[in-house]
């Protein structure tokens, strides 16, 4: 019997019977979660003094052994193509994959010249992802910023007053507005964007989800971060982990520049592993101990975790 014949008589005996067939086992084999270790360039600069340079990240990623790094776009020297090859080359040479962009922008705002500004904020750093190869994208919901100083708002647990005159659904619809007018340049590109979990209305699942399943985009994805749920965080990072296109896994050595959280990363892992989590967890060391240090004992944490 012919090869192909051999696989038409397996699927209709598989149609008859109930059972799947061979040709059902060739083409569809049950994936198991394969979860891979990066590090996020935030993990050695935290927006204090001097920028950590791109390169450093690599080679320190590079010798941990971690299969990628997520890029802070603020923590970038430049925006010259020269710049973003030399990265993309850099990192190739040492066996590290350019994970995310994470950028900052906010579509939470009732001005459409604002909006408009922020929008065009993503469009360009899809942009920068596409040129360096990366396929996915940190977007924030944005906040409704009547708490100027973020100090000030982590000190109130991420939790701020609405815009005077408006109400939460008017910004549920500005940031539906603003990630759906992005939609076209990300499909374009072939860059996932990853909407965080990051105060303002992504700080519950029910907010992120709702976001999330109005724009019904296959080119808008969740990205969980572990640290941003400040109570009761499992329940709640289970919510969002089906929906899940990235990870970024908070640890505070050394005390956290704004909170410190006792995570179970064994527990988080198996939230993660249940939904068949495919991708990438990506360290984002937020201690005051010195970064080196503290992103290996991170490294040996998710390890361990992972088993």
């Amino acid at each position: 019997m012919e090869r192909r014949d051999f696989l038409q008589s397996s699927l209709l005996t598989g149609l008859a019977t109930g059972m799947p067939s061979i040709q059902d086992k060739i083409l569809a084999p049950k994936l198991q979660p394969k979860i891979k270790l990066s590090v996020s360039s935030y993990s050695y600069w935290h927006f204090k003094g001097d920028k950590f340079p791109i390169e450093k990240v690599i080679d320190d990623a590079a010798a941990l052994g971690l299969e990628g790094i997520d890029v802070l776009h603020r923590q970038m020297e430049s925006e010259d193509n020269a710049y973003l090859q030399k990265i993309k080359k850099h990192a190739f040479l040492n066996g590290i994959a350019l994970t995310c962009l994470s950028i900052h922008q906010g579509f939470v705002t009732p001005d459409k010249e604002e909006l408009k500004k922020h929008v065009d904020h993503t469009i360009h750093c899809i942009e920068l992802a596409y040129k360096m190869g990366i396929p996915c994208l940190r977007l924030n919901t944005g906040r409704w910023n009547t708490i100027k100083s973020f100090d000030d708002l982590m000190k109130n647990r991420g939790i701020e007053p609405i815009l005077p005159g408006y109400t939460e659904d008017d910004g549920y619809k500005w940031c539906v507005e603003g990630i759906q007018r992005c939609l076209a340049k990300a499909e374009e590109c072939g860059v996932l964007l990853a909407l965080e979990n990051h105060w303002g209305l992504g700080s519950t699942p029910e907010g992120m989800l709702r976001i999330h399943d109005t724009v019904n985009s296959p080119w808008l994805g969740l990205l969980m971060d572990t640290g941003n749920f400040l109570e009761d965080p499992y329940d709640k990072l289970e919510k969002i982990a089906p929906k899940a296109s990235f990870v970024q896994a908070k640890t505070y050595y050394g005390g956290g520049e704004w909170y410190s959280l006792e995570l179970d990363y064994k527990r988080i892992i198996n939230i993660l592993k249940k939904v068949n989590y495919q991708g990438y967890i990506s360290i984002e060391f937020e201690g005051r101990e010195n970064a080196y240090s503290g992103v290996r004992k991170s490294v040996e944490l998710l390890r361990k975790a992972l088993g």
